[in-house]
């Protein structure tokens, strides 16, 4: 088959590939690119454990074709740290035990970073709502969203 040859952004990096025209997002950036944070859970866009933004929007990798990225600019898990300092979401996360098995676990925090930089004050119930594309099925959300809570006021006091 022939591939495709992409040129893109990601994490803030320059990047090129090639990729078969059928190809997901989420094969390129695992397969390809060594980017395994995100994950497949379901493969049909239900559970949000591969969320990446793209140009600053919410999307399910998995439901993206890695042609389509041509000029475009992606972020993953592995561009919400700074080096070795964790995003304050992150670090709530790990504070507020907000995470077991680890498979929903970078859809659910890329989620919450795309929330909190569209609203930087979301009330409980618009967080329930904005991470309702993810699904969780070893912590329940009560964890999860009081360290999306805890993160959203740090980030405002700071």
């Amino acid at each position: 088959m022939t591939q495709i040859h992409v040129s893109t952004t990601i994490n803030g990096d320059a990047v090129e590939f090639l990729c078969e025209a059928q190809e997901t997002l989420l094969d390129v950036l695992r397969d390809r690119l060594g980017l395994t944070g995100a994950k497949e859970g379901c493969g049909t866009g239900d559970c949000g454990a591969c969320s990446v933004t793209l140009d600053k929007r919410l999307v399910c990798s998995c439901l993206v074709l890695g042609a389509e990225v041509e000029g475009r600019e992606i972020t993953t898990i592995e561009g919400m740290a700074d080096g070795e300092i964790l995003h304050p979401l992150q670090q709530k996360f790990l504070e507020h035990a907000a995470l077991q098995c680890g498979i929903c676990t970078p859809g659910i925090l890329v989620a919450a970073k795309a929330l909190l930089e569209k609203n930087p004050d979301p009330t409980e119930t618009e967080t329930r709502y904005w991470l309702a594309g993810n699904l969780c099925r070893c912590t329940g959300y009560d964890k999860i969203i009081r360290a999306v809570m805890d993160a959203a006021e740090q980030m405002r006091g700071a």
